[in-house]
């Protein structure tokens, strides 16, 4: 019998995966943070570090357990994890993850290593719905949503997904990295919660542009750079598959991001920067379900595709009137669908070879596979979709009707971060004495530097 070692090389690289999905989080709060007005800037980016605090404390409490463990009745173990294995009161630092009587050494992995890996993907899946109801809601009453949402949204379908539950163990349905338990799940619980909360005062009439575009831009590129921990760590251990949903991970977000552009060119003449960087976002969330499974060429075609439907998506919530602030909906839920049905028509073996024999799936539809694999992807990204939405809605509704969730018209039009956090990110008060701008700078309004001419007082203006 083998016995049962750590495997250095694997483990270091899920340990930097880790690490790398950890960063997404405040890049994905600077990307929020850049699109959001600048009254309401620290709100944003509060509701997505609060996650990191929540969420890591609950994964550790309970959530591993609950999504990974094996609970012993075959029955229940494709519904729900177990309820004691892997609680936080319990140790288990010489387990390898895997390990079993014929692999004593499993897959050369400490069990806490992957319960870390899985943790960041459980924080970041809750921060993403925030995007949807900026600039409106309560901090207390997300960190209570965000609470139930995790322990009954994610929890029990990233076990379905992953955890031996019914969506890859019966239905055979593929996600290599989150497609449907992280982008589908967030984005339903997005456009749910967007509707129990309701329209930000004065919106669609009034425009709510990004008030720091170079934000976004470094928010995006954080995000970006995370991902490939996210996509090519999601293998686990380091083979060619990693290689393979690595270089997926890059050219589906770069085509994305000229899918994006390409549209906004033609639609309104010229290409924007928030374009491009919401492209390269679209294209890594469409590649996500499917980075593992597919060719490089696939996902090409993947980005071109994903980046175009969702530029063109996020303006559905003004035709059919829901107030999805930062587009949530628009970029995750139509990517994430997206990318999932994508596997259904390119899914293959030379992408993968254990696709069909280890994994239980078959290949997509221009490979031979049938309408089969597209028919289980189909099948899957519904039965998370309805069930989030469900979740999020009646989670939403309650804590609004109890603790309050949606904050009071006089917040949001004088701005949210003073009202909830007593504090902004910009100094929006003239200098001592008054003179806004000039004053600060020493210069008396309505005179000019040495050598120069005379100027009048320019007023200050902040974007947003």
């Amino acid at each position: 019998m083998p016995e049962a070692t750590i495997d250095t090389g694997n483990t270091a690289w899920l340990l930097a995966s880790t690490a790398l999905v950890l960063l997404m989080t405040p890049g994905l709060a600077l990307f929020y943070g850049g699109l959001n007005r600048n009254r309401g800037v620290l709100n944003m980016m509060m509701m997505s570090f609060s996650c990191i605090g929540l969420v890591s404390v609950l994964w550790l409490c309970y959530g591993f357990s609950f999504a990974f463990g094996t609970n012993g009745d075959e029955g229940w173990n494709t519904v729900i994890g177990s309820f004691s294995r892997y609680l936080g009161n319990k140790t288990f630092v010489a387990e390898l993850w895997g390990a079993g009587p014929d692999s004593p050494g499993g897959v050369g992995i400490p069990t806490y290593v992957v319960l870390a890996f899985q943790m960041m993907f459980a924080i970041i899946t809750v921060a993403l719905i925030s995007g949807a109801i900026s600039d409106r809601a309560r901090f207390g009453g997300w960190l209570l949503f965000a609470f139930g949402w995790f322990t009954i949204g994610y929890v029990p379908v990233a076990h379905w997904v992953w955890g031996g539950g019914f969506i890859g163990a019966r239905i055979h349905a593929l996600d290599f990295a989150g497609g449907t338990a992280v982008h589908i799940n967030a984005g339903a619980a997005a456009l749910g919660l967007a509707l129990v909360l309701g329209r930000r005062v004065g919106w669609p009439k009034d425009t709510f542009k990004p008030h720091n575009v170079p934000m976004v831009a470094l928010g995006a590129g954080l995000l970006w750079f995370g991902w490939f921990g996210f996509n090519a760590g999601s293998e686990v251990t380091t083979d060619g598959v990693t290689a393979v949903a690595f270089v997926n991970t890059q050219v589906a977000a770069a085509a994305a991001l000229i899918g994006w552009i390409i549209v906004e060119w033609l639609r309104d003449g010229r290409p924007t920067m928030v374009g491009a960087s919401s492209g390269a976002v679209a294209g890594l969330v469409a590649i996500t379900p499917a980075c593992g499974f597919i060719d490089p060429y696939a996902s090409v075609l993947l980005g071109l595709v994903a980046g175009a439907a969702c530029a063109l998506a996020v303006g559905l919530k003004y035709r059919l009137g829901y107030d999805d602030s930062l587009d949530v909906v628009g970029v995750h839920f139509v990517g994430g669908w997206i990318g999932s049905l994508w596997l259904g028509l390119f899914a293959s073996t030379s992408a993968n070879a254990g696709l069909v024999a280890d994994i239980g799936a078959a290949e997509g539809l221009f490979y031979g596979g049938g309408v089969t694999q597209l028919g289980r992807q189909f099948a899957a990204s519904a039965i998370v979709s309805v069930f989030s939405f469900a979740v999020a809605a009646g989670l939403g509704w309650l804590v609004n009707r109890t603790v309050g969730f949606r904050a009071g018209a006089e917040a949001e039009v004088d701005g949210i971060d003073v009202a909830e956090h007593a504090e902004s990110a910009y100094d929006f008060s003239p200098g001592p004495g008054g003179g806004g701008a000039f004053a600060m700078a020493g210069i008396a309004p309505g005179t000019a530097p040495a050598g120069g001419p005379e100027a009048a007082p320019v007023p200050e203006k902040v974007a947003g």
